[in-house]
């Protein structure tokens, strides 16, 4: 892994001053973008994970997409599925008011909740604050790293590579409204599927509005 660079103090002192003279105000994106994963579907074989280490370059600590093995019941009612997160690029991200240099930003025109490394001083803040987990600590270069939807494979028309990587199609990304409704066309979804904001093990969407959907399985519904 290539060293870190090294860090501007005076660009980071001054981001830190403007930081502190700004009233935080939630962006309201031109269309926000999420993703919907299928737990029913899902085989579990983490292709997406090591895409999305190959190309963010990460060693053996950070796991910025993670599938999640959930197991239970009694035989012969026993169940298994996946499920799988990243970074949800939320409307009202935790992780955003917490950074004390700006370093975290969400994107005006598709809601991509990113990260510039360069001003990022390694304080964590935002990893204690998301309820997710999304944010994840580098060690080799004492910086946070996440899932930040893959911007320039966006920029450039094409999905993120966890996305791309995908053999069985049960992830995806879209318009997080359309998705809600089910009205986006996708693979990941079947034409009989209902989607859900939230499953069991994962947190309270009403926290911060995460733009993910779950096509879920019979034993991960929450009830009510």
């Amino acid at each position: 892994m290539a060293d870190a660079p090294e860090k501007d103090t005076a660009r980071i002192k001054e981001a830190v001053k403007r930081r502190k003279k700004e009233v935080y105000t939630p962006v309201t994106p031109d269309k926000q973008l999420g993703f919907i994963h299928n737990n029913v579907d899902c085989i579990g074989c983490r292709a997406c994970e090591i895409a999305c280490k190959d190309k963010n370059g990460l060693g053996p600590g950070p796991r910025l997409r993670r599938v999640m093995y959930i197991e239970g019941g009694t035989f012969p009612d026993v169940f298994a599925y996946k499920v799988n997160v990243s970074c949800n690029h939320c409307a009202e991200p935790a992780c955003l008011p917490t950074c004390p240099t700006g370093a975290i930003f969400k994107r005006k025109k598709d809601g991509v909740v990113d990260i510039d490394s360069t001003l990022c001083i390694g304080c964590r803040r935002c990893e204690a604050a998301c309820p997710y987990g999304a944010p994840q600590f580098d060690v080799e270069s004492n910086t946070i790293k996440k899932c930040n939807l893959c911007v320039d494979e966006l920029d450039s028309g094409r999905t993120p590579y966890c996305v791309q990587a995908c053999m069985m199609r049960v992830l995806d990304i879209g318009p997080i409204d359309e998705l809600r409704k089910g009205n986006y066309q996708t693979k990941a979804m079947g034409p009989h599927d209902e989607v859900v904001r939230a499953v069991k093990n994962f947190a309270n969407p009403e926290m911060t509005n995460p733009s993910i959907v779950f096509v879920p399985h019979s034993k991960g519904r929450i009830d009510g």
